[in-house]
């Protein structure tokens, strides 16, 4: 059986990642003016929102108290205040949504987990399918203006970023 105050910390991560996503996804809705990205942009934000919303319930139902959330989902580092165009802002969302759901899948398929949890993280990672192909279309789109090499760079960077940020 899984302890309680690790089980709501790692729900309250997710769910302080999902808000942190729905950031990005504002942020894109601001600087974008390309109907087809704004409708995916407009639609991948609306899921956000219920993933928000799913977690914060899930938290309370298993008897958890959801957190506040401070963090920025990228903090400051040497002066570099994070993502400001929209290729890096994509690049950022992509890699954000692949780890988050890889972080879903493996967390569902542990053993003694929570049906309830289960069932939430297979949604979630379900749903992070189709925001990730919706993603890796805009990124395509990028390329024709930027180049393949730059947009490659680009998300190099964010990868690498995640991994020892």
């Amino acid at each position: 059986m899984w302890d309680h105050t690790d089980q709501f910390s790692i729900l309250n991560l997710y769910r302080a990642a999902e808000v942190q996503g729905a950031e990005l996804l504002e942020r894109l809705l601001r600087r974008v003016s390309e109907p087809e990205m704004t409708l995916h942009l407009t639609h991948q934000l609306a899921d956000e929102a219920r993933h928000i919303q799913l977690i914060t319930e899930l938290i309370q139902e298993l008897g958890g108290s959801p957190t506040v959330i401070r963090r920025r989902a990228l903090p400051i580092r040497g002066g570099y205040a994070g993502p400001e165009t929209t290729l890096e802002l994509l690049a950022l969302l992509r890699v954000t949504e692949g780890r988050l759901q890889q972080r879903y899948r493996e967390h569902a398929a542990q053993r003694d987990e929570d049906r309830r949890v289960v069932a939430a993280l297979q949604a979630l990672a379900s749903d992070e399918e189709w925001h990730l192909a919706g993603v890796k279309a805009l990124l395509a789109t990028q390329e024709k203006q930027f180049g393949r090499t730059r947009v490659g760079a680009t998300l190099d960077y964010y990868w690498d970023l995640a991994r020892h940020g």
